[in-house]
């Protein structure tokens, strides 16, 4: 259930365009682009609106797609999925569940032991290292 309510010119003071774009209007940044597609420390990746923990860094992996990707969120209370038909595609939307910001999307090719893809965007994210 989303807790967190903003208008956009609330969104916009907190966030840079980038993060505006992809995550309040649903947006995708360019592949290998992001500041998390290559990164490699231990920590917890958070929302960026609203710093709710999302992905733990030992489940990230590189699927060569240019995004961040995880084979399964920290809590399946922290995300929420939907059915997203947009460009000619049927895909399942991720979003946060506390401020329903737009993180990326979920596939069914991610590696054992989910079988999942979470393919995150960079700009959807805040990252806290251990």
């Amino acid at each position: 259930m989303t807790n967190i309510l903003k208008s956009d010119e609330e969104w916009k003071k907190l966030l840079d365009d980038e993060s505006f774009r992809v995550t309040r209007k649903s947006g995708t940044e360019r592949p290998f682009s992001g500041k998390y597609w290559d990164f490699n420390k231990d920590g917890i990746y958070k929302c960026i609106c609203c710093g709710e923990p999302l992905f733990q860094s030992d489940t990230k992996f590189d699927a060569g797609c240019g995004w961040p990707s995880f084979f399964i969120p920290l809590s399946k209370d922290s995300i929420n999925e939907f059915s997203d038909n947009s460009f000619g595609m049927t895909r399942t939307e991720v979003k946060c569940s506390k401020c329903d910001a737009h993180l990326g999307h979920v596939f069914n090719d991610g590696p054992k032991p989910t079988g999942l893809r979470y393919c995150i965007n960079s700009a959807s994210l805040d990252f806290e290292q251990n």
